[in-house]
């Protein structure tokens, strides 16, 4: 009876062990988005378009997810740290590519029709007509929305 007992605990505490393991978001990178079911922290519309979405890790490791990199820019643009804050990671997708960019370092294409109107669209590798982050950030916050 007690070897009963202590295999059910020894099991029951290494199933609350290997769960532990798996739950949670990593404390640092890009997560999965729920497509179709993840809203966008900025203005709740569902993150849909694969092409557009963004991330913002702050600096105490909260995921904040954004259909369009116009949202992520508005968003941090209110918060008490920004983007070149120590900690914070700040990911936006690839428009030609499956995959993260580094927003800080992506190359943004004007003109494509985005999820909340702000029409940039992330790029790896620059191109005719692509800005750079700064560039981009100037331009949306001028614009306003």
């Amino acid at each position: 009876m007690k070897r009963r007992r202590f295999l059910a605990a020894l099991l029951g505490s290494g199933v609350g062990l290997s769960l532990t393991g798996c739950g949670g978001e990593p404390a640092s990178g890009p997560v999965a988005i729920k497509w179709d079911r993840d809203t966008d922290a900025r203005c709740g519309m569902v993150i849909s378009d694969q092409r557009f979405a963004a991330q913002i890790r702050d600096p105490e490791h909260k995921i904040w997810k954004f259909d369009d990199i116009g949202c992520a820019v508005f968003w941090l643009a209110q918060r008490t740290f920004d983007e070149q804050t120590a900690g914070t990671e700040f990911w936006v997708a690839d428009y030609r590519a499956s995959g993260w960019l580094d927003a800080r370092q992506a190359h943004y294409l004007p003109g494509k029709k985005s999820p909340m109107g702000y029409h940039f669209a992330a790029l790896a590798v620059p191109e005719a007509g692509t800005l750079s982050y700064p560039e981009m950030k100037q331009r949306l916050l001028a614009r306003g929305k």
